[in-house]
Formats: structure tokens, C-alpha cells, sequence
């Protein structure tokens, strides 16, 4: 008897888990949860954005409106001559910022004046100056237009921002995209029907190899 009550002295008390730990953990688990389900909410989110706008394939709409050095554009400018892309964009818009810089050296890469195609970035900016900040810090190299109370926007059915367009010389929208696109440049590559780069590319390649 004396030896089983000396065992049982021994014995560790059992540690308890402070209540502060306990509601710790639940509310990590819940948090968990949580993000996992925001993370995939703005995953749709973004799969919608990305859609195709319903006016793919239509007859781009006609506008004329104000760029920055204060001459008047219009999209009938270029008909018969250039595709022209259309992109839509503001100064306080986060996905925009990050898409600008990837056009302005698709535009620095492939545009000349002898070029078939132009970009036209159309801000919806309310205040014209915000637009005019942003594309000066930012050395915007092709036309900005100016489109504060949206009608050119809505004409081309913009629901949100950044959305782009790719227009043929006789004004058919023949590409659109909803949506921050991180290859941009590629994808315009591709639309515009650009090989010239290519080309050369691989005719350096061959070159090089013929020469060894």
C-alpha cells in the first residue's frame, strides 16, 4: 500500500491549457478559414474581370475626345490606316499602375511612325490633373485621352478598369479584355499581328549557328 501511494505521488499533475491559448488557436483557425475563403472569392472575382466584354466583334463605337497636349483625337482618325488599342485606365486605379509600365515598353519595343497600329490610354480620371500627374511620373510615351465624365467609357461598355481593346483599320473590335493582363505586352504582340521582332530574332539564331 505504502509503495501505490508513493507511485501515485509521483505521478505529473496533467498540464492545463490557459484559456487565453484556447481562444488563441480558435480564432487562428478561424481566421484560416477565413482568408482561405476571401483568397478564393477574389479568384472569381478576377475570372469575371478577365471575361471578354460583350462588344467583341461589334463596330467599335465613334468618339472623339481631348489628349494632353490638347488636341482633339478621334478613333476615325485611323480608320482605313492603323489598328488602333483602345485601354482604359485612371490614375487611382492599383491593377492600372501595375499594367502602364508593360505598355510603355511595348510602345518604346515596337512603335515607330511607320507603324500600322497606335495606343490610345483613355483615363477616366474626374480631374484631369490627377491623369496628367500620373502620365508625366510615369513618361506615358503614347497618346492619353481624356474621358472625365465616362461617356467614351460607357459607350464601349466599360465595367470596370483596366479594360482594353484592340480595334482592325476598318474599326471592328477584334479583342478585349477585362482585367489586369501581366503580359500584356505578348498578348498585343499577338493581336497586332506584329512578326518583325521575330523574324529577326530567329534569323539572327540562324546566323550564329551557320557561322560555327
Amino acid at each position: 500500500m505504502d509503495a501505490l501511494a508513493r507511485n501515485e505521488a509521483q505521478l505529473p499533475e496533467r498540464p492545463t491549457i490557459p484559456a487565453n491559448v484556447i481562444v488563441g488557436a480558435v480564432l487562428l483557425a478561424a481566421f484560416t478559414v477565413f482568408i482561405t475563403w476571401r483568397a478564393h472569392r477574389v479568384e472569381l472575382d478576377l475570372e469575371r474581370q478577365e471575361e471578354q466584354p460583350a462588344i467583341v466583334d461589334r463596330q467599335a463605337p465613334e468618339f472623339s475626345a481631348v489628349a494632353l497636349d490638347g488636341r482633339t483625337v478621334s478613333l476615325a482618325d485611323f480608320h482605313g490606316q492603323k489598328k488602333v488599342v483602345v485601354a482604359f485606365w485612371a490614375s487611382w486605379c492599383g491593377p492600372c499602375r501595375l499594367e502602364m509600365p508593360n505598355l510603355v515598353n511595348f510602345y518604346k519595343t515596337h512603335h515607330k511612325d511607320s507603324s500600322d497600329f497606335e495606343i490610345l490610354a483613355v483615363s477616366i480620371d474626374e480631374d484631369p490633373t490627377e491623369a496628367t500627374n500620373f502620365a508625366t511620373a510615369q513618361r506615358l510615351n503614347f497618346p492619353v485621352l481624356l474621358d472625365p465624365r465616362q461617356k467614351v467609357a460607357e459607350s464601349f461598355e466599360v465595367e470596370g478598369i483596366p479594360t482594353m481593346f484592340v480595334i482592325d483599320k476598318n474599326g471592328k473590335i477584334t479583342y478585349g479584355r477585362a482585367g489586369l493582363d501581366p503580359v500584356v505586352q505578348y498578348t498585343l504582340v499577338r493581336e497586332l499581328g506584329i512578326q518583325e521582332k521575330i523574324e529577326v530574332q530567329v534569323q539572327g539564331a540562324a546566323d550564329g549557328s551557320a557561322s560555327h
